[in-house]
């Protein structure tokens, strides 16, 4: 996890005062580019790391060679911890970390350091769910990343259809609780669900990283393509409910939800976009409270829904 590796780059800096982003690198075992986005995202967070050009030059904390952290002021302290430290989302090793890190900081520090380590919990399950499990691939393609090699993967497709193919990892994502792997192929710019990688295998060539390239840019392209994937192929189904059920609608289908006007008898118009009629029927048939006006499709859809249920259930 790159929280790891800034906590880790702030305890190599103090004891020798100037570092290369090569000697970084080697330090933790990845690539110089790495060491060097590393340095720098910690500078831009505000931590008092700053380069020097020229030769004899380096990377450092403000202040010189010293055997503490004490270049961080109580807030960039806190704030590192409170960002590093959510309790449930990091390794052991970065717990380890975390420990040696509060015995580097000032005295007056470490209460508030501490106490911004333990301050956010964060637990990915949903109520009455488990919480989601870790893709197997997971750590060899962080590893592929940060050491900005190739892997041959053996993916499995929707239809289950297995392949395997070289790509250039280059960054790794977590949408809710599911994670996608970004890569350069062949074919283009491409997003690989890790659930659905069967093996990985780590190459001695180096990735092809295009110029230019930003894993939060790449990724926001990928989601606006999926929604107007989605805009152009939904099927909207136009409903009314009691308005109690827009706050349970809206968990349930999030920004496929559109809440409309309200009716005189109190119910509120409300638009819903699905896949398909059959979709559609699946999601809201359970809703009592919910009366679908159209398309036809969606009524007819649930009607047979309806009729299948009552055949199966229905006294005899």
């Amino acid at each position: 996890m790159r929280a790891d590796r800034l906590v880790a780059t702030l305890l190599f800096l103090p004891p020798r005062g100037r570092v290369t982003a090569e000697e970084v690198a080697n330090e933790l075992e990845v690539s110089t580019r790495t060491a060097r986005r590393d340095l720098e995202a910690l500078s831009i967070a505000g931590i008092p790391v700053y380069s020097q050009a020229g030769r004899g030059g380096g990377w450092s904390l403000i202040g010189g060679a010293r055997t503490d952290l004490s270049g961080l002021t109580a807030a960039e302290a806190r704030t590192l911890f409170l960002v590093a430290g959510p309790s449930s989302a990091i390794t052991p090793e970065a717990k380890a970390a975390l420990r040696k890190l509060v015995q580097a900081l000032p005295e007056t520090f470490r209460a508030e350091a501490e106490a911004a380590a333990s301050a956010v919990v964060l637990d990915p399950a949903r109520w009455g769910e488990q919480a989601p499990q870790t893709p197997p691939f997971l750590e060899a393609l962080q590893q592929a990343v940060i050491q900005g090699v190739q892997v041959r993967l053996a993916y499995s497709d929707r239809t289950r259809a297995r392949t395997e193919r070289v790509v250039h990892p280059l960054g790794l994502v977590s949408k809710g609780s599911t994670w996608y792997l970004v890569a350069d192929t062949e074919a283009g710019m491409r997003t690989f669900r890790l659930w659905r990688v069967q093996s990985v295998e780590m190459l001695d060539e180096p990735v092809r990283r295009p110029k230019d390239f930003d894993l939060n840019t790449a990724w926001q392209r990928v989601v606006d393509r999926m929604d107007q994937r989605r805009a152009e192929a939904a099927f909207t189904v136009d409903a009314v409910i009691a308005p109690w059920l827009a706050g349970p609608l809206r968990s349930h289908f999030g920004a496929r939800l559109e809440l409309g006007d309200e009716l005189d008898d109190e119910r509120l118009r409300v638009r819903i976009g699905c896949w398909n009629a059959t979709q559609a029927a699946r999601e809201l048939a359970g809703y009592e409270d919910l009366e679908v006006l159209g398309p036809p499709d969606a009524c007819e859809a649930l009607a047979a829904a309806g009729a299948r249920l009552t055949a199966r259930y229905a006294p005899v």
